[in-house]
């Protein structure tokens, strides 16, 4: 079953151009299902049926795995089996008429202004790397980009003197997005003073951000940084690299912008994706009236 799963990654690589964080999700969610399928006797993928699934779903639920999780490896599982049931592997979709966990919506965690701030003051700009760090994080914070976004930014996506940047998002949709004028200086900066000191060997290396070895810095390497930086301002939220897309988000939507708006700029298909920042706006509007306005309290 597993030359079956390769097959299925490759299609999703190929055909459907999904990022490599959700390939690799899909990857392990079907991986791990298998194993445990192959581990109670049950060898081809057709002869996997529903009760089986169930099964190993309501195990990871006894495990305490989160809602989300769980409806995660149902939508891994369903991607799956409809691709075996369309390469005619399989007769039967076991996923058929499978119904989601319902899960709570939890608002995204947000930095306060003081907070952001104080992380985008962290970087060395002596250094290159507090140079090229200083650029992400004030480019992360001013367009409210993904990090896989930001990573895959090419020199000429971006351009600080006419103050927008150009990327890539699900589905290699391109938007542009504005990105004001601390960040395009900051981004100059560093091509100017710091990248060449960055790139090494490869002279044709495209990406605008590189890693210590003058390659292409990974997600990985950027989560590293920014815990860094986390912990040396004595942040002690847990964030991680979409955090500051949040806070993008929920700052906008504080300050008056209008939903619409800061959907076209996050790139979100559904405005209802959008929504969940406005709970946020509206509390924090309300702790801001009850501090400061006189006839508050």
């Amino acid at each position: 079953m597993k030359s079956h799963l390769q097959a299925f990654l490759q299609y999703l690589s190929r055909e459907k151009n999904v990022s490599p964080s959700t390939l690799e999700s899909y990857g392990r969610d079907v991986s791990q299902f298998l194993d445990y399928a192959a581990g109670r006797g049950v060898l081809t993928a057709d002869d996997i049926r529903k009760p089986l699934i169930t099964l190993y779903l309501g195990g990871l639920k006894a495990a305490g795995r989160a809602a989300a999780t769980i409806n995660r490896n149902k939508v891994s599982l369903r991607a799956f089996f409809q691709f075996l049931l369309k390469e005619r592997l399989i007769t039967v979709d076991p996923t058929l008429e499978m119904e989601a966990v319902r899960s709570e919506k939890k608002a995204p965690m947000v930095l306060s202004v003081e907070e952001v701030e104080r992380l985008l003051a962290a970087p060395d700009l002596l250094t290159p790397h507090g140079l090229r760090d200083k650029a992400m994080l004030e480019l992360l914070y001013a367009a409210g980009i993904r990090v896989s976004e930001l990573i895959m930014l090419d020199v000429g996506d971006v351009k600080p003197s006419l103050g927008f940047a150009r990327c890539s998002g699900f589905g290699g949709k391109e938007r542009v997005v504005p990105i004001g004028v601390i960040a395009s200086e900051c981004v100059e900066a560093y091509t100017r003073d710091s990248r060449d000191k960055l790139l090494r060997e490869d002279k044709d290396q495209p990406a605008l951000f590189l890693n210590s070895l003058g390659g292409r810095l990974t997600r990985q390497g950027f989560w590293k940084i920014i815990k860094k930086y986390a912990r040396e301002t004595n942040i002690r939220q847990d964030i991680t690299p979409h955090t500051l897309r949040h806070s993008f988000a929920a700052h906008l939507l504080e300050r008056g912008a209008d939903l619409r708006s800061v959907q076209q700029m996050l790139g979100h298909a559904d405005i209802s994706t959008t929504q969940m920042y406005s709970g946020i706006a509206r509390a924090n509007m309300k702790e801001v009236y009850e501090k400061h306005h006189p006839r508050a309290r």
